[in-house]
């Protein structure tokens, strides 16, 4: 184990540590559990200077008090919980210097319920089935499966000081704000043969409240009833997030982070993945509305969720070069961080040259060689 980088003084109302989740393993019946607002912690990474997948502090609603044992470089994202460091407001969803001895406090949540703070290295806690997320359920993950408390000291993983360079979100993009309505996007099913159409239209037409028996496994909603043409169960089958449950009393709940693997109430549809951040941000008595929307409006949300993420990860890399074959244009820069440059004219003529590049398509960057070929 690396030596502490921080302290927790305080360690607010439920302070956790979380990743991108655990895969691989709901076979056996082991949740997937991970960041309730995946899009937040993964923004956070970036902006402290680490892997998307990185460990990082889920702090729900009243946060912890912190003090730096090193100085690092941070970065807060989703809930504004009013963060303070050295009792001055620090903004979210940037890079900022935490200094060696200065305190990171937190006041009245003004938006959201989850924020997420990301140290440059990630925190250090043991991997459990391929995570370091905290599954309180099964007391496992993070830090001896359990909440974190005053006192306990964190370490990050190794670093390069010098490796790193501070972020923010672009200036044509506006940092998230939650509110106390959500209207969340669905796509209807699996089964949702299951309602006829008055259930459906109940479904999709009504506002909910999100109710106090809510938590990481899945929200509960207040609301009109969801009526099943006969029996409220199924043949238990997979749970995916999001999948949107109507039990026998009619009242939707929807799946989270730490859901059972498999369930045996029918499910009406499915929010789409970026929606389930603004679900995550959501408080007892704020309310929920439906829409429905196609496949492939869903991809395309997702699509561009990705593109802002790329776009700020890509932030303060070595500029890169375009090229164009058969009509496709692909952005490409050097392996090995250095800069691609054009040779015209190749010389001698036959000469075949290759470099290896990092190539985006599509918002997936891939490692290849690049071979030049001029004939004589």
């Amino acid at each position: 184990m690396n030596p502490p980088t921080l302290i927790l003084t305080q360690p607010g109302l439920l302070t956790t540590i979380q990743d991108r989740g655990r895969y691989g393993y709901q076979r056996y019946g082991v949740p997937v559990s991970g960041a309730m607002d995946e899009f937040a912690l993964r923004m956070a990474n970036i902006l402290a200077g680490n892997d998307q997948n990185a460990a990082a502090l889920e702090i729900t609603l009243q946060g912890p008090t912190i003090e730096f044992l090193t100085t690092t470089w941070i970065a807060l994202t989703g809930a504004d919980l009013s963060p303070t460091l050295d009792d001055q407001p620090i903004p979210l969803w940037q890079s900022v210097e935490a200094h060696a001895g200065s305190a990171l406090a937190f006041g009245p949540a003004r938006d959201g319920t989850r924020a997420y703070l990301a140290v440059h290295g990630g925190i250090d806690a043991p991997i459990v089935m391929g995570s370091r997320s905290t599954y309180l359920k099964g007391r496992f993950g993070g830090l001896e499966g359990r909440a974190l408390r005053k006192g306990d000291q964190l370490s990050t993983l190794p670093t390069d000081p010098n490796d790193f360079t501070p972020k923010r979100l672009p200036k044509n993009y506006t940092a998230p704000l939650y509110g106390g309505n959500h209207r969340l996007r669905v796509i209807l099913g699996p089964q949702q043969d299951t309602f006829d159409r008055n259930a459906i239209s109940t479904f999709l037409g009504s506002r909910y409240k999100v109710s106090p028996q809510s938590d990481r496994m899945g929200y509960t909603l207040e609301g009109p009833k969801i009526e099943h043409r006969r029996s409220p169960d199924i043949i238990s089958d997979g749970n995916p997030p999001g999948a949107v449950q109507i039990p026998g009393d009619g009242a939707p709940r929807i799946l989270l982070a730490d859901r059972g693997t498999t369930g045996g109430y029918a499910k009406i549809a499915s929010v789409i993945t970026p929606d389930l951040s603004k679900l995550a941000q959501a408080l007892p008595s704020h309310t929920v509305a439906f829409q429905q929307v196609s496949i492939q409006e869903a991809q395309d949300t997702l699509r561009e969720r990705e593109a802002l993420i790329r776009s700020v990860e890509r932030q303060g890399r070595i500029p890169v070069m375009s090229i164009s074959l058969d009509g496709l244009t692909f952005d490409v820069q050097a392996a090995d961080g250095q800069p691609l440059t054009r040779q015209e004219p190749i010389d001698p003529p036959s000469e075949t040259t290759a470099s290896p590049i990092a190539a985006t398509i599509d918002n997936q960057t891939h490692d290849f060689q690049l071979h030049i070929h001029r004939e004589a």
